[in-house]
């Protein structure tokens, strides 16, 4: 599944557990795939398929419960060094953090500090990665709200965030992310929160910018219609690991594995009039139990028997494209 091509990030076979008094809740399992440079990847999936928890784990921003147990997470630094994130020391990940790799969380009302103003919380990851005073510190953040759209920015750092309106608080978060020029981005459904007209703006600033910069995006969402937006390829996980890999374009046009088809058939679509949608019947599985085989067997309407003894490989169709189903040559 890894090519050679101008890689950025690159993780393979990542497994990260949860140990807690329940047991050991195997939160990803065995997840590979690259972002390039330039290159926006969408990591699509249902809630509790792993998606959020393999973006923390790339910044080593687990829970106290939480352990990478296996795996690589290789990142080519700005100085074209090669380092595998998980054996990098705390204090070189302080480094790294805000600075060559940033991230985006979903839900910006909460994850921006409501006692300091826009301007200082923008200002903070400059002042500690460009070791520049707070007074350039502040005029470097009023550029920053300025490129991400926000107007009179002159006036705005000086704001706090119960004075701005949500869409301008994912302005705000974007911009403190891109403050030091990152390598890459990781947005954690950075639209969620949003009405659709505001998500749009979003979309089409976080383009412009990775035009700008050069930066790879790691995009996290469950929402088809954003990925079909702004995403050059996709990976879809489920139950903790990556059941299908591509191209955007191809993905939608041809998807190969039982779970991505399903996930794009209870979409409505224009000029599609079924008299209901097709839900997919069951509930993601427990990762604390998970199945013996393929995760996604006991929802499968393709399962056979051999679909539950084994965990299927991932598997190359050809055009970079990977899929991790027995069957994908059949159905």
């Amino acid at each position: 599944m890894i090519t050679a091509a101008d890689p950025l990030l690159t993780v393979r076979d990542l497994r990260t557990h949860f140990f807690t008094g329940a047991g050991v809740v195997k939160s990803v399992d065995g997840v590979s795939f690259q972002v390039r440079r330039g290159e926006t990847l969408a990591l699509v999936g249902e809630s509790g398929s792993g998606k959020s928890v393999t973006s923390l784990s790339i910044l080593r921003l687990l829970a106290a419960s939480g352990k990478i147990v296996s795996g690589r997470i290789e990142f080519t630094s700005r100085d074209g060094q090669n380092r595998d994130l998980t054996r990098v020391s705390e204090a070189e990940m302080r480094t790294i953090r805000g600075n060559e790799i940033a991230m985006v969380f979903q839900d910006p009302m909460s994850s921006l500090n409501p006692a300091y103003t826009v301007g200082d919380q923008i200002a903070e990851s400059i002042m500690l990665h460009r070791r520049t005073r707070r007074r350039e510190a502040l005029e470097i953040a009023a550029q920053m709200l300025e490129k991400v759209g926000i107007s009179g920015a002159g006036c705005r750092i000086r704001d706090y965030p119960y004075q701005l309106s949500g869409g301008m608080c994912q302005r705000v978060m974007i911009a403190i992310a891109l403050s030091c020029n990152p390598s890459l981005l990781i947005a954690d459904e950075p639209t969620t929160a949003l009405d659709v007209t505001v998500q749009a703006q979003i979309l089409d600033l976080l383009r412009k910018l990775q035009e700008e910069l050069q930066m790879g995006i790691l995009f996290v969402t469950h929402n088809l219609a954003v990925v079909a937006e702004i995403a050059h390829r996709v990976a879809v996980m489920y139950g903790g690991r990556v059941v299908e890999d591509g191209w955007t374009s191809e993905m939608f046009r041809s998807p190969k594995h039982p779970y991505t088809r399903a996930l794009l058939n209870s979409i409505p679509a224009i000029g599609r009039h079924p008299a209901r949608l097709q839900a997919i019947p069951g509930n993601p599985p427990n990762p604390l139990t998970l199945p013996p085989g393929c995760a996604f067997e006991p929802r499968c309407q393709y399962a056979i028997a051999e679909c539950s003894r084994a965990i299927p490989n991932l598997v190359h169709t050809g055009n970079e494209h990977w899929v991790r189903c027995i069957r994908h040559g059949s159905l």
